[in-house]
């Protein structure tokens, strides 16, 4: 069977429902019970409580590899709404869409306890940090000069950041502070090894500076700790770097991502000292995380406008139950007719014409997919492409 492929003007014109339908809808949304804010233990409990044991993948996935990402992003800041809830997976490229969407709160679920970890040393540096340039330079162990304004674009930004030498006892400060943060701030009750953990990726960012990569040294597996040591040894080297992301544009040539602009870090660093982005451990086809972050979304009355799914799907369908599984689940959440999954697919399964990329973004309608799945029109991977238009 051949790929089929999206062509641009296809997704522009999906693109135009989806402004269409979502300003529809969200005016008329009922008022949700989610807090404004969420406590500290509140934000633990939630977390341990929708998580499943820590899995495996291949790889600590540190840096994402989706060079089109932000593609979307001009469609999802029109699709806001009151009630929003953001479920996304993996690191980075989850404050990009949430700086558009601008949820309520958002959840991020991963299969490896790794990418949590992750997202609380993001969480305790948006947490010390007063703006994007301030927060750019320290998450890779750098020192910010005084002469660098915090009005610098995105794309100097990184040149700026790339030409500084690394800064070993600035590194080895912020990263204390960080599980000072989190430990003794926050109060969470992290393990030794959830601690070196997070040593590990904040050590890898300074190693290797924007210039860092997608990991493919190893992956966190469960009860066999985090392997591939404590540095960045070099990822695939055909994969953008972490520069590269954060300066890629929208089909329009506008920079989008979370430290293109003040007003989408501010989104972040907001949220992230509100406690609403809850960072938490499970199997898209598993028996308890998504159904029970679903049930806690409509307990509160609250919709999910947004999945980002990433690839997650290809993998899901290597088994032959997982997919299902996964669907089944998605079906159990609070969902409208606006919803979408945030679809990452490479060239060979989808083709955005109008871009070079090794892997594209797509927003694909919740409920076409899922009337699909249970019409049986969903058999393998490349069926839910169809659904992308």
């Amino acid at each position: 069977m051949k790929p089929k492929f999206v062509s641009s003007r296809t997704l522009a014109c999906a693109a135009i429902w989806f402004v269409a339908a979502a300003c529809g809808t969200a005016s008329g949304a009922q008022q949700s019970t989610l807090p404004e804010r969420y406590a500290d233990s509140t934000f633990w409990r939630l977390s341990i409580e929708f998580s499943e044991p820590n899995g495996f993948f291949r790889s600590d996935n540190l840096v994402s590899n989706e060079t089109s990402f932000q593609w979307v992003v001009p469609t999802l800041a029109k699709m806001t709404r009151p009630d929003g809830v953001y479920l996304g997976v993996a690191l980075e490229q989850n404050f990009t869409f949430i700086a558009a969407l601008k949820p309520k709160v958002a959840f991020i679920m991963d299969i490896r306890r790794g990418n949590l970890l992750g997202h609380l040393m993001y969480k305790a540096l948006f947490e010390t940090t007063d703006n994007r340039v301030d927060f750019a330079f320290q998450l890779f162990g750098r020192k910010r000069p005084q002469t660098v304004s915090t009005a610098v674009g995105v794309e100097e930004l990184f040149t700026l950041i790339g030409n500084s030498a690394p800064n070993p006892a600035f590194a080895a400060q912020s990263l204390n502070d960080i599980k000072n943060r989190l430990t003794k701030t926050h109060g969470f009750p992290l393990s030794q090894e959830d601690l070196e953990y997070i040593d590990y990726v904040y050590l890898t960012f300074a190693d290797a500076g924007p210039g860092v990569q997608y990991n493919m040294s190893g992956g966190y597996g469960g009860g066999g700790g985090f392997r591939g040591g404590s540095g960045f040894r070099g990822g695939r080297s055909r994969m953008p770097n972490y520069a590269d992301l954060m300066t890629e544009t929208d089909s329009l040539g506008t920079h989008r991502s979370y430290l293109a602009s003040d007003e989408a870090f501010r989104v972040i660093k907001d949220m992230q000292e509100r406690n609403a982005i809850i960072p938490f451990t499970g199997d898209f086809a598993g028996t308890k995380a998504l159904r029970a972050f679903g049930s806690y979304v409509r307990d509160n009355g609250a919709v999910v406008p947004a999945i980002y799914v990433s690839n997650v799907e290809q993998y899901l369908f290597q088994s032959v139950d997982n997919w299902r599984r996964y669907y089944e689940n998605v079906a159990k959440l609070p969902t409208d007719s606006t919803s979408v999954f945030i679809r990452s697919a490479s060239q060979g399964y989808v083709r955005q014409q109008s871009i070079n990329s090794r892997q594209n973004e797509l927003l694909c309608p919740i409920a076409a997919h899922m009337k699909g799945f249970n019409a049986d029109q969903i058999r393998q991977y490349l069926d839910v492409f169809q659904y992308c238009k």
